[in-house]
């Protein structure tokens, strides 16, 4: 046991750490910051409708968190490629993606919020074709643009991708921002730390007298 005074003092030093860590501080993208990025796009000869889509997608920074909303159909069976062993799947080759992307992701509080299966087809399309058939579908969540960016301009995923890419046969992905969640981790660790609190002040209050 420990003293009240001291457990509720380092409980919460251990949830502000966590707070620092898991919530973004720096704002919204600042005009240079965007700039660069707009003029590495069109270094690479990117189509200029993707480059209006970036422009949209950085200006409209809040400077908080997002979430990624992606819908995949998986490639399978995947084309060969080299270092790949001939019976790799989809899910292998975007395991190998993933391995890499992991430790990037989770170093800048960026984490899947959702991630399952798709049990069927599509059973409402409306205005959209080709979008029947789905394999799995998920929610990506991102500390902040600029996380996703730096993220993203790693050169150590320029090969990586090429396996997301080999995985999969289609794909849909969009920001959303704002969003809400019920489970998010600052409050479920905020009450997993009360909790603690609670049962060591109990626990304390309940000791034998000396």
């Amino acid at each position: 046991m420990i003293r009240p005074r001291t457990a509720w003092l380092a409980l919460l030093i251990a949830w502000l750490a966590f707070f620092g860590w898991y919530t973004s501080f720096k704002g919204p993208l600042t005009t240079e910051e965007i700039d660069t990025v707009l003029r590495i796009a069109e270094a690479s000869d990117a189509d200029p409708e993707d480059i209006a889509k970036i422009r949209h997608f950085l200006e409209s920074d809040t400077g908080d968190d997002f979430v990624m909303v992606n819908l995949i159909e998986i490639n399978d069976p995947p084309p060969r490629m080299e270092g790949v062993p001939e019976d790799a799947t989809a899910q292998d080759l975007m395991g190998r993606y993933m391995k890499h992307m992991y430790p990037e992701l989770l170093k800048r509080a960026s984490h899947p919020v959702l991630f399952g299966q798709a049990t069927a087809p599509a059973l409402d399309i409306w205005g959209i074709e080709g979008a029947s058939q789905w394999t799995t579908a998920g929610l990506m969540r991102y500390r902040s643009r600029r996380d996703m960016l730096e993220i993203a301009g790693n050169p150590d995923f320029r090969g990586p991708h090429e396996f997301k890419i080999a995985a999969m046969n289609k794909t849909i992905a969009f920001p959303a921002d704002p969003w809400f969640q019920a489970g998010d981790l600052r409050l479920l660790l905020a009450l997993f730390l009360i909790i603690l609190g609670l049962t060591n002040s109990l626990r304390w209050a309940k000791r034998p007298a000396n």
